[in-house]
């Protein structure tokens, strides 16, 4: 995979980075309602503005960008992956853009029948994450999409790290299990405001569900 990125002009410029756009580029699904609310702002969403503090701009920002986790086995892609600046420090931020589909596999479905391999990365992200195994119920995405931040925070040299859920469910689809995984981290999940952790290695670690705005539902002109 190359490391050269190319600026987008619009919306419609994410599509071609989708795993699969033909199912994935669709009105009232998330990555279509991220990219439009991404490319409105220019800049950070209000929204995910409100997880940092008041002044902190967008750096950079990547859409489908992904990042190789420990171990053998595919990559986090993450919806966005961005450089957020609050006064001189710097956050590398990964989203995670819902609508009303699920986090994916819980642990315990990812790890039926499971590899060595695979319960090597498992324990591997949990020791990026500073956590004992975990329980069975929750979601193994968002394991890997926060230890993606962790990861670049330290491949780029950046202060601190942030996983954000940028839900444009207006009925807060799917807030529990987020809340649980926060709540196992040992952070204090609640909608619309961020929660900080101290990761391994002293690495502050920003949580938070950011709700979107409801008109990115729809396609905008």
């Amino acid at each position: 995979m190359s490391r050269a990125y190319i600026p987008t002009r619009s919306a419609s410029d994410w599509r071609a980075l989708l795993a699969d756009p033909a199912k994935q580029w669709r009105v009232g699904y998330s990555a279509m309602a991220a990219a439009q609310s991404w490319e409105t702002a220019n800049g950070l969403p209000p929204e995910i503005a409100s997880m940092f503090a008041p002044g902190a701009k967008l750096l950079l920002a990547i859409p489908e960008h992904q990042v190789p986790l420990p171990g053998r086995g595919a990559a986090s892609q993450c919806d966005v992956f961005a450089f957020v600046r609050e006064s001189t420090m710097r956050i590398a931020l990964t989203v995670e853009a819902k609508v009303a589909e699920p986090f994916g596999p819980t642990v315990g479905e990812w790890l039926r029948d499971a590899s060595e391999g695979k319960r090597q990365r498992l324990a591997a992200l949990c020791d990026l994450l500073g956590c004992a195994a975990p329980p069975e119920h929750l979601r193994y995405q968002l394991f890997h999409r926060t230890a993606a931040a962790l990861i670049e925070a330290d491949r780029f040299g950046a202060e601190a790290a942030a996983m954000i859920v940028q839900s444009f469910s207006q009925k807060h689809r799917w807030f529990e299990d987020f809340a649980d995984f926060a709540a196992f981290l040992g952070a204090s999940p609640e909608r619309k405001m961020p929660s900080q952790i101290i990761a391994p290695g002293g690495m502050p670690l920003t949580l938070g569900w950011a709700t979107g705005d409801e008109r990115y539902l729809r396609e905008i002109a």
